[in-house]
């Protein structure tokens, strides 16, 4: 999967290379608010999840390619806050994992993409996780907090595929699932001296969707519109008299 990633990016940065003088390249960013669940089946049952929001620490940086009226593609840099909420069945317990991944997004778009009005959009993520945390809860009360820095807790790597709907003024929704397990269910811990696999059959699949805003709006027209401000003002200084 890995190698596939890399020859797609590769053949889509020739292709940018390749466009025409008309085909429009430019940078934008934002940041998200991710609604995440889980799909989890613990020694063979399912078990449901709990709501997460996670509002913040969750940025994007994004290179665009606009390709006439209706088609462009995207890759990008992202920084995300992705875990879930979980209640151990039959107990007062209530876990809470995340990890903070770097992401490198590669996406199509498909609709009003030059006016960045209604298009559609997806593809595929690739990205590694590097700060893991869990929390316990009993009967309500946080017992236990930890955070760790590239854990093996999780796999090295994660993979992920995603769609979403840009609207007219900037609004964005997004479906985000990922394909790999959140744990590494090899892992292992020692404590007081027994040795156990605390992830051993607990398959746990993320998924998630994100609203945010002007995802894909030229960040280069902020800088634009602040100078034109500057100017207005300046003018209707100049009208009032506060200049001589």
């Amino acid at each position: 999967m890995i190698k596939k990633y890399l020859l797609l990016t590769t053949f889509l940065w020739i292709g940018a290379f390749g466009i025409n003088a008309q085909t429009k390249i430019y940078p934008s960013s934002s940041g998200e608010m991710i609604f995440s669940f889980a799909r989890i089946v613990k020694s063979g049952n399912e078990v449901s999840s709990n709501l997460r929001w996670s509002p913040v620490f969750n940025l994007q940086g994004l290179v665009n390619y606009d390709v006439g009226q209706s088609f462009g593609f995207f890759h990008g840099l992202a920084v995300r806050n992705v875990g879930f909420i979980y209640d151990v069945p039959g107990t007062d317990t209530l876990k809470k994992f995340r990890t903070y991944n770097v992401g490198i997004p590669l996406g199509i778009k498909l609709g009003n993409v030059k006016d960045n009005g209604f298009f559609v959009y997806g593809g595929y993520e690739f990205e590694i996780p590097f700060n893991y945390k869990e929390k316990t809860f009993v009967s309500e009360r946080k017992v236990d907090k930890f955070s760790l820095w590239f854990s093996n807790r999780t796999e090295w790597y994660t993979q992920s595929v995603f769609v979403g709907f840009n609207f007219p003024k900037g609004f964005n929704i997004k479906f985000k699932y990922y394909l790999n397990q959140f744990f590494n269910q090899q892992f292992k811990e020692t404590s007081n001296g027994v040795q156990s696999m605390p992830f051993q059959n607990f398959d746990a699949n993320v998924f998630y969707i994100a609203l945010d805003w002007n995802v894909f709006k030229d960040v280069r027209s902020y800088s634009v519109k602040s100078k034109q401000k500057i100017e207005k003002q300046t003018q209707n200084r100049y009208t009032l008299g506060l200049y001589q």
